[in-house]
């Protein structure tokens, strides 16, 4: 079982974001759990490390300058929320998060499944439909950045489901 996201390639056209042009997705084979997507994407996202809090801060304060929406608009909208993602849809096995800005739409996708080995895998999807120039040098500048995170999240995860496993082995 791997402790390290691996980067696979993403189902496009994807039905969250039939438009998409842009797209990555990391999946993670964690021990065998009864977990939902939703159970998965509250413990990824809902606590970032400092460091990612510190890139956010930053992230708004620069995007705010081109009236872009920041990490916590929708904390107030009466819209359910994973962390500072609006829910799109939700089921055990898979949620969408995200929402749409004057200069790209977006939804991360969060999906659980169970694998042939007997462990389960989380997969996380992002996707991304660039409207204008400046949604093309958006994600340039914070794809390395997205990547980082993404798999530091998953990574992180599993660590946690790991260390739940191991506690309850008979």
């Amino acid at each position: 079982m791997s402790a390290r996201p691996l980067m696979v390639k993403p189902l496009m056209p994807h039905p969250a974001l039939p438009g998409a042009d842009w797209a990555d997705c990391y999946e993670l084979q964690v021990p065998k759990s009864d977990f939902t997507a939703i159970a998965a994407a509250r413990a990824m996202l809902v606590r970032f490390p400092l460091w990612v809090r510190l890139l956010l801060k930053l992230r708004d304060s620069v995007t705010s300058m081109f009236g872009l929406k920041s990490s916590g608009s929708a904390a107030g909208d009466g819209v359910e929320t994973i962390g500072f993602f609006p829910v799109v849809s939700k089921s055990d096995n898979q949620v969408v998060l995200g929402f749409d800005d004057r200069h790209l739409d977006f939804r991360v996708i969060i999906d659980v499944r169970d694998d042939a080995q007997g462990h389960r895998l989380v997969d996380a999807t992002t996707l991304v439909r660039r409207k204008i120039l400046l949604g093309r040098i958006y994600i340039a500048v914070i794809a390395p950045f997205h990547r980082l995170i993404v798999a530091n999240m998953l990574a992180s995860f599993g660590k946690r489901m790991s260390t739940v496993s191991l506690r309850t082995s008979p």
